[in-house]
């Protein structure tokens, strides 16, 4: 045996060593987690993957043939690939609602959008009270929170007191409220580093739709 291979042979065996090690220590830490809930999950930030993340999570409820939901709050002036390939493909899964007309600085009568995004709030209130729902995604929630179309303090109450135990929900949009960050289970803010928008480049096909 060469010198060198020794050394690769003895680095290949620490290396095995400290692997084992962490998956002694990540096994025993696991072996704790056993408790079981329906979390409230938020998406925030002003970087681009908010709604994208939850769609995944979506399409995985989806893949595991469990019953999930989604209210669109603000978009609701374009088509989508994942309403339309939802709609199209697994409708008898996942209901979908596009209660919203579009940005406000689009539709540009704030009665209408508060309107409109109060019934959203009461479509959405039913479809987490039904417990056959596992997930329930509320798009874009927070920027009608942000706008006072809905009461922040009815949503915290309502997730607290009113949404199954099981039940997961996810509310994303920028500028998510305090309150909510509080209550919720798992919160991500999407960070902005670059975006083609700012280079000149429209939103395209199959990233931002």
């Amino acid at each position: 045996m060469t010198e060198e291979t020794a050394a690769a042979d003895a680095d290949l065996a620490r290396h095995a060593e400290k692997m084992a090690k962490k998956k002694a220590a990540r096994d025993k830490i696991m072996a704790t987690k056993t408790d079981e809930k329906g979390l409230i999950i938020v998406h925030t930030g002003k970087g681009k993957g908010k709604s994208s993340a939850a769609f995944g999570m979506i399409f995985r409820h989806i893949a595991h043939g469990r019953k999930c939901a989604v209210v669109q709050f603000i978009k609701g002036a374009m088509s989508t690939g994942e309403r339309d390939m939802i709609l199209a493909r697994f409708s008898d899964l996942c209901e979908f609602h596009t209660m919203g007309e579009g940005f406000t600085w689009e539709t540009q009568d704030k009665a209408r959008d508060i309107e409109m995004a109060q019934a959203a709030w009461a479509k959405a209130k039913d479809l987490i009270r039904d417990p056959a729902n596992a997930m329930v995604l509320l798009d874009e929630i927070n920027i009608a929170i942000r706008y006072d179309y809905i009461d922040l303090a009815e949503v915290i109450e309502f997730l607290a007191t009113e949404k199954p135990h099981m039940t997961h929900v996810v509310l994303t949009g920028r500028n998510a409220k305090e309150g909510l960050i509080e209550i919720a289970d798992l919160v991500t803010e999407m960070e902005l580093i670059k975006h083609p928008f700012r280079s000149g480049i429209k939103a395209q096909i199959g990233v931002e739709f």
